[in-house]
């Protein structure tokens, strides 16, 4: 449990890092949480490849999710 808790962790904290100058609010990072887990977990750790697979899985990402991707220019 705790493994997957501290991967769920890691994984928001990747997930949109590179989008813009400034990092992603935790708000936004837990907006993804899951979606980025559930679609783009290979890219953990790989912003920039994390941030395309958001944005090429945005009709699939939660409404939280996607609007946080098009906020972000995605």
């Amino acid at each position: 449990m705790k493994t997957s808790v501290l991967a769920a962790l890691l994984l928001a904290a990747a997930a949109l890092p590179a989008m813009a100058q400034s990092g992603p609010t935790m708000e936004e990072q837990m907006a993804c949480r899951s979606d980025a887990s559930k679609f783009c977990a290979e890219h953990v750790g790989k912003p920039p490849q994390m941030n395309a697979c958001l944005r090429e899985n945005k009709t699939k990402l939660s409404d939280g999710c996607r609007k946080v991707v098009e906020s972000r220019g995605g």
